[in-house]
């Protein structure tokens, strides 16, 4: 499948026969902090083409680490690309100073993007010494799963919504259990509902897909996400299915968390990568919804926003109650369960 096959692929899933209330978006891409030596960087890239990440053991065997070696120089690739589309763009405005700061701007640009590559990359880097060398081909048989979801720590009920508020950005969040399910590689997934609104104007949408194996952990096999803008659909970056374009699904929650568990939640390379660690096993929560004991504290991040880090803590019998941003300190607390 080329990319123009994947795009449409994409778009058919995107719409489909849904309403434009039942899309969502991914998080936006973090953007790094510039410094001067980033710049010098940047201009030192082109003159020398891709950087060439420096990846101890990426000799036969260790697949995990040339699959983090790939995707550097693939981000750094793409990084340069669109530097030379924003040259290209420079280029045609004829006044000199507005041509100038247009060049300035994107040089700027670059460094900032190279950055955030050499960050996911030291994230993926991290994560090989955390799951060993061996590549993530994780063996799906249909039988092996059920749509009852009965996770101790994240129970997914058909008919069942839960609210969330992030009072420092005015985010309300509404994650809704639907009766709906989808195949997606031979597994009969639950389709859950998130959609993100500021000021009751959607700006985030998404259909996620979650199953169960018969030990009990909770797998996410892909997401159909968009973010809006005024209204109008202004990416559909971090969408996914498993089985499509060696995508691949990853877990959730584990059937028996324990503290230190390591693992991917999903695997679409340069696309969607979450990683989670547990860290505990008896927090204490409280969120509007109420108070919460023997919490899971869930440590999560990814390498597509290298500076962005989440404690997630979930209630037994409940699922997720607080997320909570470890730069900013902005909480995402649960207000409200619907049944």
């Amino acid at each position: 499948m080329n990319n123009t096959q994947q795009k449409e692929m994409k778009m058919r899933t995107q719409f489909g026969s849904q309403p434009a209330e039942n899309w969502k978006s991914q998080l936006g891409k973090a953007r790094w902090p510039l410094g001067i030596p980033l710049v010098a960087a940047a201009f030192t890239a082109l003159a020398v083409g891709t950087i060439s990440p420096s990846v101890g053991g990426t000799s036969d065997g260790n697949i995990c680490g040339k699959t983090a070696a790939d995707a550097l120089a693939g981000c750094q690739t793409s990084a340069q690309s669109d530097h030379q589309i924003n040259l290209g763009k420079c280029a045609n405005i004829t006044d000199p100073a507005t041509r100038k700061a247009c060049e300035k701007q994107a040089a700027s640009d670059l460094a900032d993007a190279l950055q955030t590559c050499q960050g996911g990359f030291q994230v993926r880097q991290e994560a090989c010494q955390r799951l060993g060398p061996a590549a993530y081909d994780p063996v799906i048989d249909p039988t092996n799963f059920t749509t009852v979801i009965d996770n101790r720590y994240f129970p997914l009920t058909p008919g069942t919504t839960y609210v969330y508020e992030t009072k420092a950005t005015g985010e309300k969040d509404t994650f809704e259990v639907t009766h709906n399910t989808r195949v997606i590689d031979g597994v009969t997934c639950v389709e859950v509902h998130d959609s993100v609104s500021v000021n009751g104007e959607v700006t985030e949408n998404t259909l996620d897909w979650h199953v169960q194996d018969k030990e009990g952990n909770v797998w996410y096999f892909g997401e159909n996400t968009a973010e809006l803008e005024n209204g109008l659909i202004a990416t559909i970056e971090g969408s996914f299915m498993a089985g499509v374009t060696n995508d691949k699904p990853g877990i959730i929650m584990k059937a028996r968390p324990a503290v230190g568990d390591f693992y991917r939640q999903e695997f679409s390379l340069g696309n969607a990568e979450d990683f989670a660690e547990t860290l505990s096993l008896n927090e204490t929560v409280i969120v509007p919804a109420g108070r919460f004991t023997n919490c899971l504290k869930s440590r999560e991040r990814s390498p597509l926003e290298p500076d962005v880090v989440e404690d997630k803590f979930y209630a037994p019998g409940v699922g997720n109650v607080l997320e909570v941003d470890e730069s900013t300190g902005d909480r995402t607390e649960l207000v409200q369960i619907r049944r």
